[in-house]
């Protein structure tokens, strides 16, 4: 039975305990009207969680939204005002203080248990205390009933007494809250340039690698929700126009401001409507789908858009149709850039069949850009240039006649593959620095980024796409490379042009540099590092540093920073004649040799010429001290198997690609020999 209907059985001290419980800080009757709702939430969790508490407070509104719904259909004016009031006053107390509503919930909770215990515990005791205690008892719950039928007569006179007050409270309360709409106002503001702007910034954070987006549902629920509202509070204003039809006096309110009310509950709805219709999933090239926002020309790419507002009434109804460039003739003038038209089906009709919840959406699958124009003078790089897919229909709800418009966030439109690495760099960029939907003129001036954001950033390129991302170590090096030697990097700022341009001396990027090695890892060498057997950015000081007090054959596993094309090398310690450590690497491996054999199956066979011109493998341990064998040889392809008599870790067949392998590479200036 559930905790509230158990209390409502208890006798008169008891029940007198219970309602001293409960004030305006948290009403009976909310307790009364939601019971089994409330005492299925996790209130002492709520209590300490800030998030959850939020959560939880939020969707107390909307349980007194429904029960409000259903006391409208009953009709009841009373309880309705009360729960308005209710709501108005939860609202202002504890909307920026969750947690605070939580605590009283539950300790109210907590209060009911040990009075039911108490209660429990005293009716066992006196059953076994006193023989005549049915006697007692029975006379007890007579008199019980008497002065519960009494309190409720008394109760409901006091309920008919206050109807007339209430009721004519009612309709002065309605037409303020008509008049000023500041609850409604508020509610839609937080919804919108809150709740909604979030989840945007989420979705710009999670197209460049960061943590995944959280879905819609909830926010079309509320936005639905309060779009019904309005829809219902218009309708409740016409009715005002045909009741001052039947009677009206001089001076009637409702002649005087019911067009304005009526106003302004169309406009609140139209802007509803217009900042519910977002682009849900992004531009991206099925082929590409860790690289969203970068289009290739002539390529078919994906986009999805969705209405907010789940109306049935409205699927089917709503034409999509995709346009590139909808804005940018005088931009485009101003910074000589491309020009590009949507080939393909650019149409499609908004409909609840092709989502798995019943939202209101239309996925295009098959758009591919063409370029139509191209500037002959141009301030900007191809991949620099930011173009905005803009989606647009028309809405014909209710008599109301409403054009909705929303853009995809800037996308870079490349004509080769190979200027991926750059258009991405252009993406990251963007989106780590600004929220601005449509700042297709960035890279004219593009701002300035701190290294703390840089290396979240360059974390997530690796974490999105395999299991590890960059370790504290790893990202000093980075920053090292980026911007010299320093004691903290925290606050340290890095231009677009440092992170993309080529190096000093170099004829390359940082960036190109860092996304061949992140391409390389994900093709190549992902097991390893998801193992976490990849140290792969690691100064050459304290490469050293580490490995010199390790015996000989300790080796790690690093990424060459002189190989454009992404690289990786290993470093080990041995001693020479005279006792002294050395500190060896092997010319960095590319990814045309890890091509012809895994990583794991070079590091097993890997094998020099000792002073006595005998073969023998350098690598022992991995760094810190893992038998190379149990790090790699799981790694290692049956063929590659060691042979017992020579006691080598790979076949005499993989010894001769190995050497192959070595002698192609040479010399290289952060190596040794291969042999």
């Amino acid at each position: 039975m559930a905790q509230w209907n158990q209390l409502q059985q208890l006798e008169t001290r008891y029940l007198e305990q219970l309602y001293h419980l409960y004030s305006d800080s948290f009403p009976m009757e909310l307790r009364q009207f939601l019971a089994p709702w409330i005492e299925s939430q996790d209130w002492a969790y709520a209590a300490n969680k800030e998030s959850h508490a939020t959560l939880v407070f939020h969707n107390l509104l909307g349980e007194i939204d429904q029960q409000y719904s259903r006391f409208l259909q009953e009709n009841n004016v009373l309880y309705q005002h009360n729960l308005r009031r209710i709501k108005q006053h939860l609202q202002s107390k504890y909307l920026e203080k969750p947690m605070e509503i939580a605590r009283i919930v539950a300790r109210c909770l907590w209060e009911e248990q040990r009075l039911l215990q108490t209660a429990t515990t005293a009716a066992q005791d006196g059953t076994a205390s006193h023989p005549s205690g049915t006697v007692v008892t029975e006379k007890q719950q007579i008199l019980e009933h008497n002065l519960q039928d009494i309190r409720k007569r008394v109760q409901d006179m006091e309920q008919k007494m206050k109807m007339l007050e209430n009721l004519q409270d009612d309709f002065d309360f309605n037409y303020k809250t008509l008049k000023s709409q500041g609850a409604m106002d508020f509610v839609q503001k937080n919804l919108t340039d809150d709740e909604l702007a979030d989840w945007k910034r989420r979705q710009q954070i999670a197209c460049i690698g960061g943590p995944p987006n959280i879905c819609l549902d909830r926010l079309e629920t509320w936005i639905t929700s309060l779009a019904e509202s309005q829809l219902q509070i218009r309708q409740q204003i016409k009715k005002l126009e045909e009741l001052q039809q039947k009677v009206s006096y001089k001076g009637d309110p409702i002649i005087q401001h019911r067009p304005a009310l009526e106003e302004k509950i169309v406009d609140l709805f139209r802007n509803l409507m217009k900042s519910a219709f977002v682009v849900e999933r992004q531009p991206c090239m099925p082929m590409h789908p860790d690289r969203p926002l970068v289009i290739k020309t002539g390529v078919q790419f994906t986009n999805k858009v969705r209405l907010l507002v789940k109306f049935p009434e409205l699927n089917y109804q709503l034409k999509i149709k995709v346009i590139i460039d909808k804005e940018s003739g005088d931009v485009a003038a101003i910074r000589g850039s491309r020009k590009f038209n949507i080939l393909g089906t650019n149409t499609k009709v908004m409909n609840m069949e092709e989502s798995n919840n019943g939202s209101l959406s239309a996925e295009f699958k098959h758009l591919v850009s063409d370029c139509l124009l191209v500037s002959i003078v141009a301030s900007l790089i191809v991949t620099e240039e930011l173009h905005l897919i803009t989606f647009e229909t028309e809405v014909y709800h209710q008599g109301l006649k409403m054009d909705l418009e929303t853009h995809s966030l800037p996308v870079v439109v490349i004509s080769n593959i190979c200027q991926m690495p750059n258009a991405w760099a252009s993406i990251l960029w963007y989106n780590m620095l600004t929220n601005h939907p449509k700042n297709v003129n960035f890279f004219t001036k593009p701002p300035v980024g701190t290294w703390d954001q840089v290396a979240e950033v360059l974390s997530w390129q690796f974490s999105s796409t395999t299991k590890r991302g960059l370790t504290i170590e790893q990202l000093t090096t980075l920053a090292e490379k980026l911007l010299g030697p320093c004691v903290n990097y925290s606050g340290c700022q890095i231009t677009w042009a440092k992170f993309c341009k080529n190096m000093a001396g170099k004829g390359f990027s940082f960036w190109v540099w860092l996304d061949n090695i992140i391409d390389l890892v994900k093709k190549y060498i992902l097991a390893l590092w998801n193992e976490g057997y990849i140290l792969g950015f690691i100064s050459k000081e304290r490469e050293r540093a580490i490995l010199s007090p390790k015996p000989p054959g300790t080796f790690l596993l690093r990424f060459s920073e002189s190989s454009k094309e992404g690289g990786i090398t290993f470093t080990w310690v041995e001693k020479d004649i005279s006792g002294k450590t050395q500190i060896q690497s092997v010319e960095p491996y590319t990814k045309q040799q890890l091509n012809s054999m895994s990583f794991a199956e070079i590091i097993m066979g890997y094998k020099i010429m000792d002073a006595t011109n005998i073969l023998v493998s350098p690598l022992v341990y991995l760094f810190p001290e893992i038998p190379k064998e149990d790090a790699f040889g799981k790694y290692c392809r049956p063929e590659a198997a060691p042979e017992a008599e020579l006691g080598d870790p790979c076949s005499s067949k993989s010894i001769r690609k190995f050497n192959i392998l070595c002698l192609l590479g040479g010399v290289g200036e952060d190596c040794s020999v291969r042999s």
